[in-house]
């Protein structure tokens, strides 16, 4: 598979079959008398473990034609961001198979394939910020836990 599609139809017809696997995995079903709609993201969520990382492999196929695509790295790093969102929130029971109905990493993703495949265009300020701002999080959870045993073996020490 070449790394930069050779014409808008191989586009095209690229971003229809991305598309049909958007659908099946978040938008496939609707709750009866509401708009939620949910696909199977949510459906194999369910199942303990396996569930959400099997769904975060399908989630995978938009990434890798992003990447072949030559869709821009901050892009595909905040795909890969709602991917593992989607994943973590997953693994939470219950609460994980509830949000996997609202959060839809994967129609997330598809937008921002669609919106930088066709006409290549240059990450947006909101893609820097939402990259920035979860790495910021991770930081700032990984920071904390030092910070505060830094501080209790001060003060047992002193």
């Amino acid at each position: 598979m070449p790394l930069v599609p050779t014409s808008p139809e191989t586009v095209r017809r690229r971003l229809e079959k991305l598309r049909s696997l958007q659908w099946l995995l978040d938008r496939a079903y609707r709750v009866p008398g509401t708009n939620i709609r949910f696909g199977w993201d949510a459906l194999v969520g369910i199942v303990p473990g396996a569930g959400d990382v099997v769904t975060a492999l399908f989630a995978c196929a938009i990434i890798l034609h992003a990447h072949h695509m030559r869709v821009p790295r901050v892009v595909q790093l905040r795909m890969v961001i709602n991917v593992l969102i989607d994943l973590v929130i997953g693994v939470v029971p219950l609460f994980g198979d509830v949000a996997d109905v609202f959060w839809q990493s994967n129609t997330r993703n598809f937008a921002l394939l669609e919106r930088h495949a066709a006409a290549p265009t240059p990450p947006s300020r909101g893609d820097w910020l939402f990259v920035t701002g979860v790495l910021g999080l991770v930081a700032l959870v990984a920071i904390v836990p030092l910070v505060m045993l830094y501080w209790l073996v001060h003060k047992a020490i002193w």
